[in-house]
């Protein structure tokens, strides 16, 4: 576990015991395979959506709580997103995830989709343990689906020269921020916190998740590679238009036609031209102002739990990705 967490003590030791459930359920008879995926456990993720179900979590009643099936909610959680790093690397033909070679890149693709498969077992296994007869097992299946079709929506739209602010919106609200509020929601309820805290949750994970996804996307455009861990203007080359440059095309869509006419066959040097426009037109700066906008409906609902120090730690770390390079 990297020093991020340090400010946040009890959620850091949740979260070590977490990577270590993940360890656990990761063993196969691959030991290449077993090996890279603890890596990618452990490779400076900073493990948001499990951090935010246990910031949630502490809203609720301590004395209810079981710690077992915290630990192991939060690790199906995490174990979930994995695949769907997994299998984001296969389709995007991504060599690196954060700052280390993907499974696809070094094992090969049939591999990879294998490897996110299994993970996605792990995933309803830790559910069948920890929530049989719940209504959670349907929510996590309605949550994936979203998740799934909004990958799918976002595939649907690659190289589309109109992109809109409402395209990027439906593919984000299933991509990102789903796993964000799924997130937020089981913390709050399996800490036993109360109706209006677990809707809360819902609400502050949905613009939250929102919010991480705009900011991550602004990074493709202003980070550095040893900053990123991965290709800069990936999304770009790979035909995924993000808010910054979707804002930056409807300033002067005809300042883009040239480059946007390239689709796959666009140039390293001319995603580069294409990155300084958008710089230019203020794309960057507007993708920005909507994230800070975005995290402050979420800073508004915080504001409405109950007083409580996972209360002033959400605050806290909601303030934090407002700055976040990472």
């Amino acid at each position: 576990m990297n020093d991020f967490w340090k400010e946040f003590p009890i959620i850091q030791q949740q979260l070590n015991e977490t990577c270590e459930l993940i360890k656990h359920q990761v063993k196969i008879r691959n030991k290449d395979i077993e090996q890279a995926l603890i890596e990618l456990t452990y490779s400076g993720g900073k493990l948001l959506r499990p951090a935010f179900f246990f910031l949630f979590a502490q809203i609720g009643d301590e004395q209810k709580q079981n710690h077992k099936q915290l630990i192991k909610i939060a690790a199906s959680i995490e174990i979930l997103h994995m695949a769907t790093l997994i299998h984001d690397d296969i389709i995007d033909d991504s060599p690196l995830r954060r700052g280390t070679a993907t499974i696809q890149s070094r094992y090969g693709k049939d591999i990879a989709v294998y490897t996110g498969d299994l993970l996605f077992t792990e995933f309803f296994e830790l559910l069948a343990e920890t929530m049989n007869g719940s209504d959670f097992l349907h929510t996590n299946a309605s949550a994936m689906k979203r998740l799934l079709v909004g990958e799918l929506d976002q595939m649907h739209t690659r190289y589309k020269k109109d992109m809109t602010v409402t395209d990027y919106l439906r593919s984000v609200n299933g991509k990102t921020a789903e796993l964000f509020s799924l997130s937020c929601l089981e913390g709050a309820h399996f800490g036993h916190a109360s109706s209006e805290v677990q809707r809360l949750a819902m609400r502050i994970g949905r613009h939250i998740g929102i919010a991480f996804q705009v900011y991550d996307d602004i990074l493709d455009y202003t980070a550095d590679v040893e900053t990123l861990k991965k290709p800069v203007l990936e999304d770009l080359a790979q035909g995924v238009y993000t808010l910054p440059l979707i804002f930056a095309m409807q300033k002067a869509p005809e300042r883009f036609c040239s480059y946007l006419e390239k689709g796959a066959t666009i140039t390293d040097a001319q995603a580069v031209e294409t990155a300084q426009l958008v710089h230019e037109l203020g794309g960057v700066t507007d993708a920005k102002a909507f994230a800070k906008k975005v995290t402050e409906k979420a800073l508004t609902d915080i504001e409405k739990l109950p007083d409580c120090i996972g209360k002033e730690h959400l605050t806290q770390l909601t303030q934090l990705l407002l700055q976040r390079s990472f």
